[in-house]
């Protein structure tokens, strides 16, 4: 896909640009604020991880400690496993380093995908559905997902400028793709 008009790829280079600073915003955050002990995803893989639902499927007064989340046991698990450090280390990482691809157009089909899968595990660990369907979490992976599909580094982003450097497949598959849309021969 190709975007012409020009307003349109600025419009598509401040939504990347928007986007990149919540990535990296929450990633600093969770490293700058953790403190000396560090950040740690447990606490909600463990307490945050029930979920909610609403009407039309719950409506009243719903008890103390009920679980929604048809996946809050895999959390849980993950949470009391010696793994834990790694999660640790790829959320964190994993959030500044799609908010700065993001940001810098820089590698942004790559960085919107990791965006999109991470939204994708926040969605379903968080399983907040009292409002409806439609969450943060959801609307963040359908909108990386849409900057991956649009080649957003394309539109004043560094993609565009280092997108000569490397082969057709390497550019459509982690960088922007084609700068006119073209996809590589198999």
């Amino acid at each position: 896909m190709y975007v012409t008009d020009r307003m349109a790829q600025l419009a598509v280079a401040i939504g990347r640009v928007v986007i990149g600073i919540i990535f990296l915003w929450a990633g600093l955050e969770k490293l700058l604020a953790s403190g000396a002990e560090g950040f740690s995803a447990a606490g909600f893989l463990q307490f945050g991880t029930n979920g909610t639902l609403g009407w039309p499927f719950v409506s009243g007064q719903v008890a103390e400690g009920t679980v929604f989340n048809p996946t809050h046991g895999m959390w849980v698990s993950l949470a009391t496993s010696g793994v834990m450090p790694v999660v640790n280390f790829l959320v964190v990482a994993g959030q500044i380093g799609i908010g700065v691809g993001l940001i810098l157009g820089l590698f942004t089909r790559f960085s919107a995908a990791m965006g999109t899968l991470m939204m994708i595990f926040f969605f379903f660990a968080a399983w907040e559905f009292e409002f409806g369907i439609v969450n943060q979490h959801l609307t963040y992976a359908v909108v990386t997902f849409g900057l991956a599909v649009v080649g957003a580094g394309n539109y004043f982003g560094l993609d565009a400028v280092v997108g000569p450097i490397f082969g057709k497949r390497f550019r459509y598959w982690l960088l922007s793709g084609e700068p006119h849309g073209e996809v590589p021969a198999a």
